[in-house]
């Protein structure tokens, strides 16, 4: 059996852990088709919490309804590849002939230019009414899903945003469902298009439970016809902390050794794959994160870490001489920047696993 891990970023994991039910309320909506509220969706959470990865699962069940299902990453000029997604599923759910080829893009990728005369030419709204009526007869309907918002032109997600509403107050079967870091989605829901994407679903992700990660590790490496001890099981599964980006990598790293090994996985081969993990973790999720914190933050999160758990926000507050407000404003900062979360009233903690053992290795007389 191939390694069914996948510690890539969005790749579909063998066992989705710790997410039960939290897109039910999209799943249903797919069958009411237009104005359910799970049918507009954001998806926030730190780096590595399985945001794309929840994306992947909405359009699956998008398609599995039959569905049309058109996915973006938000880069710039992206409302412009919807629309050219949308006019190609236009063109083969239409009864006429196929229209022009798109010669290009207007400022923005607001609309469309093709080479029809330009009375002729669909803007983007228009060419999404086209489309969506076409679904609207079958008794389907179209997703949009835009992964990594915190990348995006703001003036094309509201144009988007916008368009969108539009769809809806006309009854028409859409849905959108977005994800990025919590900063992005926060600065989003202050921009001019905040009263209509307020009254979406915000489903923040979080880390799964450790015994059903052990739970899965026992399944997936048993069933594959290694052997994997449930002591053992729990030890790579609390190695984990139950973040979503580790779960893959810890269990990569273990199968290759139970690949090449004798198919018993020992105490040995869990500590290896684990620090191996940890290494990978801190290098594509715990460097990333730091690097877009402000000197202030860094000490913030450097108060923090001298808790061995969660820490008090007055107590940082002390620790950094600062005022109650202004370490509140820290707070929020870190939290809206994935990098740490609340833990309880007047209580905070690291989001990421390793970033507090990063920090006191990196910085061991402060910053």
């Amino acid at each position: 059996m191939i390694n069914p891990f996948r510690p890539t970023a969005g790749a579909t994991p063998p066992d989705i852990i710790g997410r039960t039910g939290v897109l039910d309320e999209f799943d249903y909506g797919l069958d009411i088709r237009s104005g359910a509220p799970g049918l507009l969706s954001i998806i926030t959470g730190a780096r590595g919490i399985g945001k794309t990865v929840m994306l992947g699962v909405a359009e699956d069940m998008a398609r599995a309804k039959g569905w049309v299902v058109i996915s973006e990453t938000a880069t710039a000029g992206f409302l412009g590849r919807l629309g050219k997604a949308m006019e190609h599923a236009a063109d083969e759910l239409g009864d006429g002939p196929p229209r022009r080829r798109i010669t290009g893009i207007s400022a923005g990728g607001f609309s469309i230019s093709t080479s029809l005369p330009p009375e002729q030419q669909l803007d983007w709204r228009q060419l999404g009414e086209e489309l969506l009526g076409y679904l609207e007869a079958q008794k389907t309907g179209l997703l949009i899903t835009v992964d990594e918002i915190h990348a995006a032109d703001r003036s094309e997600l509201a144009q988007l945003a916008a368009s969108v509403q539009h769809f809806i107050r006309d009854g028409l079967p859409v849905a959108l469902v977005f994800a990025g870091l919590p900063a992005a989605v926060s600065d989003l829901l202050n921009e001019g298009v905040a009263t209509f994407l307020r009254r979406a679903d915000r489903i923040d992700l979080h880390a799964a439970a450790v015994g059903e990660v052990k739970a899965s590790y026992l399944e997936t490496f048993n069933g594959a016809g290694f052997n994997l001890s449930p002591a053992l099981a729990k030890q790579a599964a609390e190695a984990t902390d139950g973040y979503p980006f580790l779960i893959q990598l810890v269990g990569y790293h273990l199968w290759q050794l139970a690949e090449v090994g004798s198919g018993t996985i020992d105490a040995g081969d869990i500590e290896k794959a684990t620090r191996v993990a940890r290494r990978r973790n801190t290098r594509v999720v715990i460097e990333a994160a730091l690097s877009e914190a402000s000197s202030k933050d860094l000490d913030f999160l450097l108060a923090m870490a001298v808790d061995d758990g969660p820490s008090s926000i007055a107590e940082v507050g002390a620790r950094m001489g600062d005022r109650r407000n202004t370490s509140g404003n820290y707070r929020s900062r870190l939290i809206a920047a994935g990098l740490a979360e609340p833990a309880g009233r007047g209580n905070i903690r690291f989001a990421i696993p390793g970033l507090r053992d990063y920090l006191l290795a990196k910085y061991p007389d402060g910053a």
